[in-house]
Parts: structure tokens; C-alpha cells; sequence
């Protein structure tokens, strides 16, 4: 009976080792308390990486980009991290959020995850057993600087180290160390545990890029078999070809400018009698769309060989009576860079054969889109009454100065008396929704998942080009799935900003208070109650938006209740925030997979599924604060997009996967 009980008595033993390892650890370690929960700083982290543990290991480990790793320049083999640090709600600790991705089936997660991050991470609360492809979520101690510094640095204490010593390395004094650590006695500080270092500037130089690809070899020549003739000649001939190659290549040059002169002058001299032409009324009819924002909001000196001027004459002299808004009256300072082209109603009318439902391409939020071929080119037209002024204003301000390759561009406007029109670029695959909400019935086959993680990229670089990388920034207020559009090679663009604001800054970040407009299912609680449009806002909506993509559910789902014979709505960020709570980790999904889409037909990596799950659970954090601003999501896709390559390429000759869409039915 002694022998039966001994396994069950060393798994006990040994479960109540870790549980004393935790509380040990926790004793000898806390992260840095706060107060502020709304502080979110940039911080660093000192780690001293393991053999086996290469840049792309540890970009995976911390979630970061190469840019955010530099390296110690004084030969201690250490990297450091730049991650962003928040002051996290209810444990009101300053912690970093992260994933690891367990690549052993031996041991437990606690021990990999305490060896992988050597003390940088708070102790994961499992005692799983190691499986490989596991993804686990951790925390990271960080810290926030009071002010007298520009950033504090996670560094784990090892043998050796000293007050002194860190002071000395990291040239600080040892005062500030023990300030923002609360050392009483220098002498007395703990192997193991993080202590935190106040700097002024970001520390290291950028991690050096190795080629590891040696120089091919270079034959030596055999000295027995040169005779002193074949020296002289190889000492002589070689430079004959040398000066001949020069003196052809330079007359090459000499040719071509020459010949790009000429051609540049016949055009030039077409060009001008072109617009000669048109002067007199001789037009073209066809036009290119080029990538190139001086024709798609373009000057409005010519479109087509027509000036405005001249198409707002001809309009005037038409049977149908418009009203064509010039741009010199929309307003002083509107389209601050571009002018938009100006077409006439009737193009409108005929292109789209009198607006019939043959080319209705669907209902925006307000007005309806129409397909149309004008001028030898595919557009989309959006037709909307003039009673949406404020709308149209609206989109023409911002598409007008932004120009991205993951936003739709604008070309142009139309007006009546009655109505108004924009002219997009057409998206030939539709909307993302149409993909993804009951793609058969709607003539459309399943995505893969790669292309679900690459159009989601697209949409992220696109929202976070709005939010950080224009002369002013913008909040879209509706990001959907049916405003991510697709062109032919499924390639994502954000489209309709008819809702889009200006986002001013205050103390508090970039807010633009407003009345709460947007589609239910995407809205953020802060903005429901408070009416802020923030970038977190957006944010919050992709996060949505990623839960559309992994599950092929509506944003609201409709079930049917229990006790009753109407069905229940809800939305799907909290079906989906229920099922994360019960699955901690990729190896626990037995409860998320009822909620991946059954159309990809079990034809994804978990750990990436798992990932993208957990990204889109911290956008639509209650705490706008805790959500990651869209340069973080764009840094996670990438990371998973390139996870999931890896994991196509393990399945080389699937051609259900690498079809791009999932086939087989």
C-alpha cells in the first residue's frame, strides 16, 4: 500500500514546492506600485539573453520590433527593451504585458517561463505541464519614472552586482538607485530580485544586423602552370577592357540623356497643344488611376484635358439643372494640400445606367454605393441626399490630406441640387463582412488564415496611420467589418469617414467630445457613457473586429434564450471575453474552438489563433488606458502573420492552405 501511495505523494510534494517557490519569489520581488491608473510610460527591461535565444526569439518573447532592442556596448552581453509600461487596474502594480510561446513538451510552464525570462517576469499562476506551441500570457515588471528621470530600467540583481557597481555601469548616482528603489543599506540587496535604474536617455546602441552568409571562396591559382608571358598578359589585357567598357558605358549615358531630353520636349509640346485643344472644347474621355494624390484629389487645373471651370459651364448649360459646389467656397483652408476633381452629374447618371439596382454595390451609413465604369475606369460612387453636407465635408477633409496605401482614396465629387456624390476607388472583393459572415450564400469562399491575419494587418497599419502619422490626427468612430474593404488581391482598406473627427490634445491625451454616433457592437463603454471619441475609441472597435475575423460571428449575436421565445442579443466582445476567461493559455482552447470559424476548417496554427485572441481581448479592455495604442497591434500581427508563414510552411503541399482560400468543399 506504501509503494501505490508514493507517486501521488511526490506529485503533492511536489505541488507544494511551487506553491512555495511562488509565494518565495513573490516576497523577494514585487513590481513597482502606483497609484495612477491611468499612467502608461515608456520603460525598459535588462535581460541577458541565453545562447540558444536569437533576436527573433526574443522579439517573440517581448512582443517588440528590432527597433526596440539595443544592445549593451561595454561587453556584459546584455540587451535592453524598450516596452511601454502601464499602471495595471486592481493590482495597481506597473506591469508590461506580453505572450510566451512554450517550445518543449518536457517540464512544467512555471519552470520554462522562470528560466526563459531569468526573473523579468511575474511567476505565471499555473502548473501546467509543458506543451509545445503553448501560448501563455505574462507580465512584465516595469516601472514609471516621478518625474526626476526620463525612464526606469528593469535589471535583475545577479552575483557580483552591487549599488555601486549598476551606478557605475549605467552611470547614474548610487543615491537615485536607492531612492527609486527604497534601499536602506546598500550592502544589503537580493540576488534575483529586479531592481529599477533611473536613466536619462534610452540606454544601448541598436542590435547589430550579422550577414551571416560567408563570402564564397576564391580559387588560388596554381603557381607552377604561370609563365612569365601569361603574368604580363593578365597584368595588361584586363585594363585595355577596363578603359573600352568605361569609354562604352559612358557614351551609353550620354545617348540616353539625350534621348530623354528629346522625348521630355515632345512631350511637353503634346502636352501644351493638348491643352489647346481642350480650350477649344476638343476633350478626352479617359483617364488612368495612378497612385499619385495630385490626381486623386488632384489640382483641379485638369482632369481629362477639361478644367473644373469648363465642366462646371457645361453643366450649367445642361438640360438637368445642377449645382456644382466650386472648391473656393467650400470653406478657407479645407483641403489644406489637395483639391478634389470635379465631375459632372450627368457622367454619374450615364455611368451608372440612371443608378439601377444592377450596380448597387450596398448601403453605407449614409448613402447608398453604387459601381460604375467611368471613363474606361472602375470606381465606386457614393450617393448621398444634401441633406448629408456635414458627412460629405467631412470625408472630403480627411481623404483630401491623407493618402495611404491600406485607406481608399477619394477621386473625386459630383453635386445636384438634390444630391451629392464622391468618387472612390473600387474595391473589386468587396467588404471584409461579406468574407466573413456566410461567404457561400453570398458567392464567395472562405478565407484562409493567413489571409485573415493579413488583412487584419492592413486594416491596423491603415487606422494607425490616422491616429499617429498625420500632420493632424483623426478617430474614424466606425470601424466595422463592412468598412474594411478588400481590392483584387485581398488586400485591406479602411474606408467611409464620413463619421471621422479631428482629434485635438488635452491633458489627457487626444479626445474629441462629441454626440455618440458609430454602429452597436463596436462602440467603447467610455464612449457610450461619456460621448469622448478617442483613438482608444477606434481601438476598441478593431479589437472587435479581430474577435469577427477568429470567430465568423456578427459583431451582436443572436441567441436563442432559454426562457424565452424571443432570442437574446449580445455582443460578441463579451461571448468572446467569456471564453478567453476559461482558457488561459492555447492549450486549454477545448472551449474556443466552438467559437473559431468552422469555415477555415481546422485549418489554422492555435498558438497564432490563440494570440490574435488575446490582442483583441486587451483592445477591448473596459480601461481605455489598458489598451494598446495601433502601432502595438500593428507590432503584434506582424509578429503573428509571420508566426503563421512559418507554420504554412510546415504544411508545404496543402493546397486547401496555400490556395490563399480554403477550398475542398
Amino acid at each position: 500500500m506504501v509503494l501505490v501511495r508514493i507517486p501521488h505523494l511526490r506529485f503533492f510534494l511536489f505541488l507544494l514546492l511551487h506553491i512555495h517557490c511562488i509565494s518565495c519569489y513573490n516576497t523577494t520581488t514585487t513590481p513597482l506600485g502606483c497609484t495612477d491608473t491611468g499612467r502608461v510610460c515608456t520603460s525598459f527591461l535588462a535581460f541577458k539573453p541565453q545562447q540558444n535565444q536569437s533576436l527573433a526569439v526574443i522579439q517573440s518573447m517581448f512582443d517588440v520590433l528590432p527597433g526596440d532592442i539595443t544592445v549593451e556596448d561595454s561587453g556584459w552581453d546584455y540587451v535592453f527593451i524598450r516596452k511601454n509600461c502601464s499602471c495595471a487596474y486592481g493590482l495597481r502594480k506597473y506591469v508590461s504585458n506580453t505572450t510566451f510561446t512554450v517550445k518543449s513538451n518536457q517540464g512544467y510552464v512555471y519552470d520554462l517561463v522562470m528560466d526563459a525570462y531569468d526573473g523579468l517576469a511575474l511567476p505565471p499562476n499555473t502548473t501546467r505541464r509543458a506543451k509545445n506551441g503553448a501560448v501563455v500570457s505574462l507580465r512584465l515588471f516595469c516601472g514609471c519614472s516621478s518625474g526626476l528621470w526620463n525612464y526606469l530600467m528593469s535589471y535583475v540583481m545577479r552575483d557580483g552586482d552591487s549599488v555601486e557597481s549598476l551606478a557605475s555601469r549605467f552611470g547614474v548616482s548610487m543615491d537615485n538607485i536607492e531612492s527609486v528603489n527604497g534601499i536602506g543599506n546598500p550592502d544589503n540587496v537580493t540576488v534575483g530580485s529586479v531592481y529599477y535604474i533611473p536613466l536619462d536617455s534610452a540606454p544601448g546602441d541598436p542590435y547589430p544586423i550579422n550577414n551571416t552568409a560567408p563570402p564564397a571562396p576564391v580559387p588560388a591559382p596554381s603557381v607552377e602552370n604561370i609563365s612569365g608571358d601569361q603574368v604580363g598578359r593578365k597584368a595588361h589585357v584586363p585594363y585595355g577592357w577596363i578603359i573600352g567598357g568605361s569609354g562604352v558605358g559612358l557614351f551609353m549615358v550620354l545617348l540616353g540623356i539625350v534621348l530623354c531630353v528629346s522625348l521630355k520636349s515632345s512631350n511637353c509640346r503634346s502636352e501644351a497643344r493638348s491643352n489647346e485643344k481642350d480650350a477649344e472644347g476638343k476633350i478626352s474621355h479617359k483617364f488612368h488611376i495612378l497612385r499619385n494624390p495630385s490626381f486623386f484629389c488632384g489640382s483641379g487645373r485638369y482632369i481629362c484635358g477639361k478644367t473644373v471651370e469648363q465642366k462646371q459651364t457645361d453643366a450649367e448649360s445642361s438640360n438637368h439643372t445642377i449645382t456644382v459646389p466650386k472648391v473656393s467656397t467650400l470653406g478657407p483652408d479645407v483641403f489644406d494640400m489637395d483639391k478634389p476633381v470635379v465631375f459632372t452629374y450627368e457622367e454619374i447618371f450615364a455611368t451608372t445606367d440612371c443608378f439601377s439596382d444592377s450596380n448597387l454595390l450596398g448601403h453605407g451609413t449614409y448613402g447608398s454605393v453604387y459601381y460604375s465604369l467611368l471613363r474606361d475606369q472602375e470606381v465606386a460612387i457614393k450617393r448621398m441626399t444634401a441633406m448629408k453636407t456635414k458627412e460629405f465635408m467631412s470625408e472630403m477633409k480627411v481623404l483630401c490630406k491623407v493618402h495611404h496605401a491600406n485607406l481608399v482614396e477619394l477621386i473625386g465629387y459630383a453635386a445636384s441640387q438634390d444630391e451629392l456624390f464622391l468618387v472612390y476607388e473600387y474595391a473589386q472583393k468587396g467588404s471584409l463582412r461579406s468574407h466573413l459572415h456566410d461567404p457561400q450564400n453570398k458567392g464567395h469562399s472562405p478565407l484562409s488564415w493567413i489571409m485573415r491575419v493579413q488583412i487584419a494587418l492592413d486594416a491596423a497599419r491603415g487606422l494607425e496611420y490616422i491616429h499617429e502619422h498625420t500632420k493632424t490626427h483623426y478617430v474614424h468612430r466606425d470601424i466595422k467589418t463592412s468598412n474594411i474593404l478588400l481590392d483584387a488581391s485581398f488586400r485591406a482598406k479602411i474606408s467611409d469617414f464620413g463619421l471621422a473627427k479631428l482629434v485635438g490634445k488635452t491633458n489627457d491625451g487626444e479626445v474629441s467630445t462629441t454626440k455618440v454616433v458609430g454602429t452597436y457592437g463596436y462602440l467603447a463603454p467610455e464612449y457610450l457613457s461619456d460621448g469622448l471619441a478617442t483613438t482608444k475609441s477606434d481601438v476598441y472597435a478593431f479589437g472587435v473586429v479581430l474577435f469577427e475575423i477568429i470567430s465568423g460571428r456578427e459583431a451582436i449575436i443572436r441567441t436563442e434564450g432559454t426562457m424565452s421565445k424571443n432570442p437574446d442579443r449580445r455582443s460578441l466582445a463579451s461571448v468572446m471575453l467569456a471564453v478567453l476567461r476559461n482558457s488561459p493559455d492555447s492549450v486549454s482552447m477545448s472551449n474556443m474552438r466552438d467559437y473559431i470559424d468552422p469555415n477555415m476548417m481546422d485549418l489554422y496554427p492555435h498558438d497564432c489563433v490563440f494570440k490574435m485572441a488575446m490582442l483583441a481581448k486587451q483592445c477591448v479592455d473596459d480601461d481605455p488606458v489598458l489598451r494598446p495604442d495601433m502601432k502595438q497591434v500593428v507590432i503584434s500581427l506582424s509578429q503573428i502573420l509571420l508566426s503563421s508563414i512559418e507554420w504554412e510552411a510546415t504544411l508545404a503541399g496543402n493546397s486547401q492552405v496555400f490556395s490563399g482560400l480554403v477550398q475542398g468543399r
